[in-house]
């Protein structure tokens, strides 16, 4: 029977991201050309609960987008379904400005590389920035986070599920073998 641990509930995922939202604030001296973008699908609503802080904060909220990196994945062919692809949502373009990437997990590293790509073909940003609400580690190509939530280090056999209220009901992150 696979044992599942609460790592952060509603709280501490709260605490996280106001963290997290005065770190940005902090590094960019504000957030005049700053670009919040939500890799789907927890991560964009990671990113406007950011951009809400944000704007608690400073007064000003960012444009928040959503970025569709179904296309891609490099295991797209190793998936044998047709893939679902919903398509990126950008308020204003990314050319020139900061882009902070916004995602719930980060582990390999190949979905920020592949959100990097699909990024870059809606304009050049002037930097891209990685938020992250867990670390999980066991990185398989050289990406960092600029921002995280909770360094959680695991084994490659235990999975860590983050639950957002506005799709699962309830806010929360656990890990579990699997």
């Amino acid at each position: 029977m696979p044992e599942e641990k609460i790592l952060l509930d509603k709280a501490t995922i709260g605490r996280s991201l106001t963290r997290i939202a005065h770190e940005i604030l902090e590094r960019n001296k504000g957030i005049a050309d700053c670009v919040l973008v939500g890799i789907r699908t927890r991560g964009i609503y990671l990113a406007r609960r950011l951009a809400e802080r944000l704007e608690r904060i400073e007064g000003i909220r960012p444009p928040v987008g959503e970025l569709d990196i179904t296309l891609y994945r490099d295991d797209l062919t190793e998936k044998g379904e047709q893939p679902h692809v919903r398509g990126s949502e950008m308020p204003v373009s990314v050319h020139g400005k900061t882009v902070v990437l916004v995602d719930d997990v980060l582990y390999t590293g190949r979905t920020v590389r592949a959100a990097m790509d699909a990024l870059i073909d809606q304009g050049r940003p002037q930097m891209i920035q990685l938020a992250v609400l867990v670390d999980r580690g066991h990185r398989e190509l050289p990406i960092r986070p600029d921002y995280v939530g909770k360094n959680v280090p695991t084994s490659r056999s235990e999975v860590v599920a983050v639950q957002v209220v506005e799709i699962d009901g309830q806010d929360q992150v656990t890990i579990r073998t699997s």
